[in-house]
């Protein structure tokens, strides 16, 4: 068979290396988009706009580091400066604003903020009335701190303070040094048409909620983003109709725990609502049975899921509408029941076999993906053993896979000593990534001699001869691009395949 050939096999190795460059990223969001490529703490994009308001000749640099949240963030922030007249550049040397929007999720993140930072001083030796602020979940944690510890910041704003942009940046202008970090209770952005930043035209994000409740012990995510509240049904289905109308076809709904989605009137209602009131309410599944039913063309996708809140309904959903994508990110963190209850998970070993085998009945050919922390607080090697059983139970077509980073103001470094040795963190997780690669190589081989519908999202970075899309699993797939055009469905025959990734030609 042409998938039983020396390449093949050479790239389990090469898997082993592409693992590893996930050790970095935001364990809670995650959206593989092409090979090789996912949404991770380094620089995500740089706003490339027009000034919808009247031009006032000043330019923005606006880039995003970390998760899709972040970045949809990012979206917002560009469509607010651009009614404030503001153009934008890619050259930060010539940017009268620069807007670096942060990541708090892990200590790498951070420290890949503040060394970009260091490259802006050029930009205040050149102009020294140049502003620049920092944005987003590293903002609020750090708050004043950034102000005192990084000398050329200007202003310090969390992530449901965007609004207030224009007036921080004229006092900023003023000469003074501006802050808000303070959290909103009620804050969607959901009147805000965002400013799409992505390059493909293809796909877009769209935030459906904000915060989360979950406070599993090793996430700084409530303290960042605040309480978890839901943006409304109708605002998200205008949004998402907007981009197919604009040639946008596929949108990833994103979250926290999109699975906790429920919209009754804004606000923190969950805790207050009864449950006549609850049934009445918007759920997670109807919001995409919404957003499906804009058009069979616009394909669905969403991140993440929780997998204490998720419910058989919203797998029936997903089966119900081909556009829907049969992929979920479900991370499970791992596999000892003993150790999720101190991570405060919500759900058991069992729980989450469970859900993994609704997702298998109702829709048996869907793709899962996980995330897994090694070395959590008093982690044994009997736990870590379970992390394992559970992995080759599951068959995870991806993995993203990280040693435990105490993060501070967490419970678990208020309450769990961080006992388990560097070095045993990093054995354990070689030997899960170890166990990925050849999980994921299966996975995708199994797509071979299949037709996979694509939809077509950019060229392929080996040949400019081929197209680069992917099935509804979320794999990607290569193929000569024909006649065939980007933003359309074709389907191709997969002929053979690399680690991650298929290859074959469009058939009719």
């Amino acid at each position: 068979m042409a998938v039983r050939n020396v390449n093949f096999y050479k790239g389990l190795g090469r898997l082993r290396q592409f693992v590893i460059y996930f050790l970095s990223l935001d364990p809670l969001i995650h959206f593989m988009q092409h090979e090789n490529k996912v949404i991770d703490e380094g620089k995500q994009g740089e706003a490339l706009m027009v000034a919808s308001g009247a031009p006032n000749g000043k330019k923005l640099f606006l880039e995003s580091y970390g998760c899709q949240m972040n970045f949809a963030d990012s979206e917002i922030v560009a469509s607010i400066l651009s009614k404030e007249g503001f153009s934008t550049t890619t050259n930060f040397l010539e940017a009268d604003v620069i807007f670096v929007n942060t990541c708090a999720i892990r200590e790498n993140a951070e420290s890949r903020v503040r060394q970009r930072l260091q490259d802006y001083k050029k930009v205040k030796k050149g102009n020294p009335n140049a502003i620049i602020g920092v944005l987003g979940c590293m903002a609020e944690r750090l708050k004043s701190q950034f102000l005192e510890e990084e000398k050329l910041i200007d202003i310090v704003v969390g992530p449901d303070a965007y609004r207030d942009l224009p007036n921080l940046i004229e006092q900023a202008e003023g000469g003074q040094k501006a802050i808000n970090v303070i959290l909103s209770k009620e804050e969607t952005y959901a009147d805000i048409t965002p400013v799409r930043l992505d390059r493909n035209g293809v796909s877009g994000f769209i935030s459906i909620m904000r915060g989360c409740d979950n406070m599993c012990s090793f996430c700084v995510v409530p303290f960042t983003r605040g309480r978890e509240r839901s943006r409304d049904p109708e605002s998200i289905v205008r949004e998402a109709k907007e981009a197919f109308d604009k040639g946008y076809r596929e949108v990833t709904l994103l979250g926290q725990n999109v699975d906790s989605y429920l919209y009754a009137g804004g606000g923190l209602k969950k805790e207050i609502l009864t449950e006549e009131q609850k049934a009445s309410a918007t759920n997670f599944a109807q919001l995409m049975e919404k957003v499906a039913l804009i058009h069979p063309d616009l394909r669905v996708r969403f991140s993440t899921s929780h997998p204490k809140d998720m419910t058989d309904d919203v797998l029936h959903i997903m089966a119900k509408y081909e556009n829907i994508c049969k992929y979920v990110h479900l991370p499970v963190q791992s596999g000892n029941s003993e150790v999720l209850e101190k991570m405060n998970r919500g759900y058991t070993r069992e729980w989450y076999l469970d859900r993994i085998a609704a997702i298998r009945r109702i829709m048996p050919e869907a793709g899962i993906s996980t995330d897994v922390i090694t070395g959590f607080c008093g982690e044994t090697d009997e736990q870590h053993a379970e992390t394992i059983s559970l992995m080759k139970e599951v068959g995870y077509d991806f993995a993203y896979m990280f040693t435990y980073s105490e993060r501070p103001k967490t419970l678990a470094e208020r309450k769990y000593k961080d006992d388990v040795p560097e070095e045993v963190k990093k054995k354990r997780l070689q030997e899960i990534m170890d166990l990925q690669s050849v999980s994921s190589a299966m996975r995708t081989k199994q797509g071979v001699g299949k037709i996979h519908r694509v939809l077509i999202e950019s060229e392929s970075k080996k040949s400019k001869a081929q197209w680069s899309g992917r099935n509804t699993q979320n794999v990607t797939v290569v193929f000569d691009k024909g006649n065939a055009k980007k933003g359309e469905y074709v389907n191709v025959l997969a002929e053979t395949c690399t680690l991650s990734t298929l290859i074959g030609r469009i058939v009719d």
